[in-house]
């Protein structure tokens, strides 16, 4: 399957540069996965479309505040440090710039109290590093580090709790789950109230989401791997959903990328607990094992993330909806509008 099926042309002034101030305030397109209709709305309008004994799934990961910048410490040169995991201990997985300048046994160099020496270079063009500091590490992250917006926000984000849900809880993303950052408190009480169960998974957002597609063929393709969680609490609730009838939607590709890899653990069709790492890749010809629904952002062109909802509504039904998002002006990826898949 070729990724230039997947291409669109996306005029650069609808994507979103900064969050909208009431969260709520985004605009939902609504597609219907069986017939492709299509219709706009704004977000609160979810409660209409979310049944009584329906569960919505939120990835309540925590972003870090992921993006250091020092010098190295032979030269003074400067160098930029994107954390993406946690190995084990000091030792992290990131991203680093200029990266032909930072090899093995290289210094670099963030304050008085901080510094990490490379260990080695990994897949991908990623970088292993160990840290070095006086005092507590994540109390100087706190200070020291800036939120890794991704590369195509240009603007600068004042209040750092505007990309993080409401519900974000366990820290290690380098990027937010962001069709969750439409939610607030409120609209979540008034899912509840409904009778709509609520439940959680953690998904840590790593390299994946930093990488674009570099293959020609789609299934060419090779996801990095990304920590995820789920608990019995979590389990049970889908089961019962499930057993019922009713529909699981999973809020953002991480969550149903999270729900899809534990499905695929459990041939009877009974969740259980279950961690580990996952590299699933979700295009379509895929056959979805928990999730019935999807709550997403709108993606980048030829983006891994396009091939997953054209998995779950079809291609066709997908560029249709991404076509009339675009004539209506909808604001797209991190900071956008949202879609539900139905």
């Amino acid at each position: 399957m070729n990724v230039d099926l997947y291409d669109f042309e996306l005029p650069e002034e609808l994507i979103a540069q900064t969050p909208l101030l009431d969260r709520t305030a985004s605009r939902l397109l609504t597609l219907n996965k069986e017939t492709g209709e299509v219709a706009h709305h704004h977000f609160p309008h979810i409660l209409n479309v979310l049944e009584p004994g329906d569960t919505l799934i939120l990835n309540d990961t925590r972003v870090l505040p992921a993006r250091l910048f020092g010098t190295k410490e032979d030269t003074g040169a400067k160098a930029e440090v994107l954390l993406l995991k946690n190995v084990e201990g000091d030792k992290w997985e990131a991203l680093v710039k200029p990266g032909k300048k930072l090899r093995h046994g290289a210094v670099i160099v963030f304050s008085d109290e901080l510094k990490a020496v490379i260990n080695e270079v990994g897949e991908m063009g990623a970088r292993t590093l160990t840290f070095e500091y006086n005092g507590i590490f994540q109390e100087i992250l706190d200070r020291l580090g800036e939120m890794p917006l991704p590369p195509y926000i240009k603007e600068t984000l004042d209040d750092r709790e505007r990309y993080q849900t409401v519900y974000a809880k366990h820290e290690g993303s380098a990027a937010a789950p962001t069709a969750g950052l439409h939610f607030t408190d409120e609209l979540l009480d008034q899912i509840r109230a409904k009778g709509v169960n609520i439940g959680f998974i953690t998904l840590h957002v790593g390299l994946g989401t930093f990488r674009p597609m570099s293959v020609d063929v789609v299934e060419d393709h090779v996801m990095h791997e990304e920590y995820y969680s789920l608990s019995q609490e979590t389990a049970d609730l889908i089961n019962r959903t499930k057993e019922r009838g009713n529909k699981v939607f999973a809020v953002g590709t991480t969550s149903c990328r999270t729900l899809e890899t534990v499905g695929s653990k459990f041939e009877d069709g009974v969740l259980q607990e279950s961690s580990g790492w996952t590299s699933i890749f979700i295009y379509p010809g895929y056959s979805f094992k928990v999730i019935d629904g999807m709550l997403t952002n709108f993606h980048l062109p030829k983006s891994t993330l396009v091939m997953l909802v054209s998995a779950l509504a079809g291609r066709e039904n997908i560029m249709h909806a991404y076509a009339e998002a675009i004539k209506e002006r909808y604001r797209f990826f991190s900071f956008g509008d949202a879609m539900l898949i139905y």
